[in-house]
């Protein structure tokens, strides 16, 4: 595997996705780690507790954002640290390449969210967003919805509001509080373009904080 950071693989502390492939399962991850055809990254898999996600042998994709295009990377999962920290050890099985199905960047964005769920108004916010879904935390308010129920989302972006049907994928309770992951599933193009715009402006934000973080002699 050549060794472009950014274009043969994800750079290192920057956030990639990876897709189970088959399963529909996709789970957002920190690359900690890229050495020769090996990437060790540590997921963000507390809204699966309690389910084993990856097994050795398992088949994914790695996506991440390039500078100007969304790249993908099969491989395969060659080792599973479990504990306190979860980490998980990919090998690449080929080459990168442009990814030629569109994929929803995500951003970690925390603004006010309400949900109709039935005949209950639910409140929140945000911890993540893209064009295709978002997950929040809600105020827990009877049974929390399983996956599939419907819900009618409404979100508070600085430039207007988003009103979009959605459906449930998963919900985790939290003692009084649901974080739930959510697919839109007729959300309006252009509200699609404003939650694409305010992602990307996330991602700038984050890694110029990153860039002002850094040691002096660092900073590129």
């Amino acid at each position: 595997m050549t060794s472009v950071p950014g274009v043969d693989h994800p750079e290192e502390q920057t956030e990639a996705e990876v897709t189970l492939s088959g399963r529909g399962v996709s789970v957002t991850a920190r690359v900690e780690v890229v050495q020769n055809e090996f990437i060790s990254v540590r997921p963000s898999v507390g809204e699966f507790v309690d389910q084993v996600v990856v097994r050795v042998g398992d088949v994914v994709e790695v996506f991440w954002r390039g500078e100007d295009t969304q790249r993908a990377l099969p491989a395969e999962v060659v080792d599973v640290e479990t504990g306190a920290v979860v980490r998980w050890r990919l090998r690449a099985t080929g080459p990168a390449e442009t990814s030629q199905r569109r994929k929803a960047v995500r951003g970690r964005i925390v603004v006010p969210v309400e949900a109709e769920y039935g005949a209950i108004d639910l409140t929140g916010s945000s911890i993540d967003l893209s064009e295709a879904g978002i997950r929040a935390e809600f105020e827990g308010l009877g049974v929390p919805p399983e996956a599939g129920a419907k819900l009618l989302l409404l979100i508070h972006l600085d430039d207007g509001d988003i009103r979009t049907p959605a459906e449930v994928v998963r919900t985790q309770a939290r003692g009084a509080r649901w974080v739930m992951s959510i697919r839109f599933t007729d959300i309006q193009e252009k509200d699609q373009d404003r939650v694409r715009r305010r992602v990307f402006q996330a991602l700038r934000e984050e890694r110029a904080s990153k860039a002002d973080d850094s040691p002096p002699g660092l900073r590129g």
